[in-house]
């Protein structure tokens, strides 16, 4: 195997590095915030809230992300909505990251005491109150880990966005294929840069969870 060409196209896997890290950090915030929103509507005692995002859960888990990535960037169009590559991408993996996360939040939610809600309420709490300054941010607490699962798929998943012509490491790495004429040798440099992406990111969510436990 000949790696000599890392020199001449270094700028290619770095850039396209960024462009992956730029995608996941946006898909997690934008995700993460859908997921509150669908787990409230699931807990909700209102059955039309519960039924829209139950239905919404399963067909987003329930269908392949390549189609989901195909309705946003070539759907929208359709009906007027031209979206740029990215953002294209970022709607795409947050709308299915969303419908994920959603199912942790709500296990989370539940797995709080019930006590704890009843105190609040008997304090004079609303329902909103409670679930922003009791519920959510001990439910948080718990569901980190899966959380930063969440985070690593992420990562690894977004890689299928290269197909619509984000410049992602992916896409990247098979412009350097085609230029070379090397099948292997990028995939297996892009192979180590994902893994050094998710490792670091395990152990540092390892480092906040070991935090945590020693503030508890």
């Amino acid at each position: 195997m000949d790696f000599s060409f890392v020199k001449d196209y270094q700028m290619f896997f770095v850039n396209g590095a960024k462009i992956t890290v730029f995608l996941a950090a946006f898909t997690v915030i934008f995700g993460v915030a859908l997921g509150i929103v669908l787990a409230l509507m699931r807990l909700s005692s209102k059955k039309i809230l519960n039924v829209i995002a139950g239905a919404y859960i399963e067909f987003l888990r329930g269908t392949p992300l390549l189609v989901q990535l195909y309705i946003v960037y070539y759907g929208l169009p359709v009906i007027g909505i031209d979206l740029p590559d990215f953002l294209a991408g970022v709607i795409a993996l947050s709308m299915n990251s969303g419908a994920y996360v959603a199912e942790i939040i709500r296990a989370g939610i539940q797995a709080v005491d019930k006590g704890q809600t009843e105190a609040s309420r008997s304090l004079g709490f609303t329902y909103g109150m409670t679930m922003r300054y009791i519920i959510i941010p001990q439910a948080f607490r718990n569901i980190l880990p899966a959380l930063g699962n969440e985070f690593i798929v992420v990562i690894k998943e977004s890689a299928i966005v290269s197909i619509i012509g984000i410049h992602d490491l992916m896409y990247n790495a098979d412009t350097i294929r085609g230029n070379i004429y090397r099948p292997f040798e990028p995939l297996l440099i892009v192979a180590l840069i994902y893994f050094a992406m998710t490792f670091t990111l395990s152990k540092l969510l390892g480092v906040v969870e070991r935090r945590l436990r020693t503030g508890d």
